[in-house]
């Protein structure tokens, strides 16, 4: 397992940011003898960390190491801040990951450039983000997971300069998400990309989608779920005894692999 952390300049930013990536590409052949995932190419997934969280949160919280060379993946860990992964006052994070970083991964590091090999997910913020940036390219990414996703935008939309709700206020809330007012009919809401991609007969993304029965963030997810059936895209939803935890995740990060894994879901 080959393990690095770079810094680059990114024209999105505009500033010097660091990722992490995982290449299983240095395995003592008897590690992988007779595993069927080194008889293709290597696949790649963008894994996006949650709130308050950076690129290193996947790799001390989860298996992710073990399951990037169990499952021969080229695993890339950006660090989203706090930006819901959009494109904002806050920074051009959709476009940073959903086509400048992966762009450079794949140039620098050979990888495959097909959309069938390439995948996203994230928890928390970054199930958001996956969802979002998942449907927003499309042509890039053929299929996201999405693990306790913050799918707040119903929760935020039309409030006012008073708010907050003891996780941040008006002010963060306006400054990653735009206008809140008109929040539900913006492209930041992941909703209203479905439907201009359902309407324009354009691909959309399979979704995985898991949450904890406990987890403060049910509701929201229940709601997604409905909305993606009620529009007839392909998804698959899974609930669970748990809550917001990294006991939770690690418990559905390798199903969720295995879901990506999979032909024709």
């Amino acid at each position: 397992m080959a393990f690095s952390q770079f810094d680059f300049f990114s024209a999105s930013l505009k500033k010097v940011v660091s990722f992490n990536i995982l290449l299983p590409n240095d395995c003592f052949p008897d590690m992988i003898k007779g595993n069927i995932n080194y008889n293709r190419p290597t696949k790649i997934l963008m894994l996006l960390h949650g709130y308050s969280g950076n690129n290193k949160d996947w790799l001390f919280g989860s298996r992710i190491q073990q399951l990037s060379i169990k499952y021969n993946i080229a695993v890339i860990l950006p660090n989203g801040e706090n930006s819901f992964y959009l494109d904002g006052d806050a920074g051009n994070y959709g476009t940073f990951v959903g086509e400048e970083l992966i762009n450079y991964v794949r140039r620098t590091f050979n990888l495959s450039t097909s959309k069938d090999d390439t995948y996203i997910g994230g928890l928390s913020m970054g199930g958001f983000g996956a969802i979002y940036i998942g449907v927003k390219y499309n042509k890039t990414f053929s299929k996201a997971f999405a693990l306790s996703s913050a799918l707040i935008i119903h929760d935020i939309k039309n409030k006012d300069e008073n708010f907050s709700n003891g996780v941040a206020d008006y002010n963060y809330y306006r400054n990653v998400f735009g206008d809140l007012n008109n929040l539900e009919e913006s492209e930041n809401n992941p909703e209203k990309l479905i439907r201009i991609l359902k309407e324009d007969n354009k691909e959309i993304p399979s979704i995985f989608m898991a949450c904890g029965k406990q987890d403060f963030l049910i509701e929201q997810n229940r709601a997604f779920y409905k909305f993606l059936i009620d529009n007839k895209v392909s998804v698959l939803y899974k609930e669970d005894d748990g809550v917001h935890d990294w006991e939770f995740w690690n418990k559905y990060l390798e199903p969720s692999i295995e879901w990506l894994l999979k032909e024709n879901n």
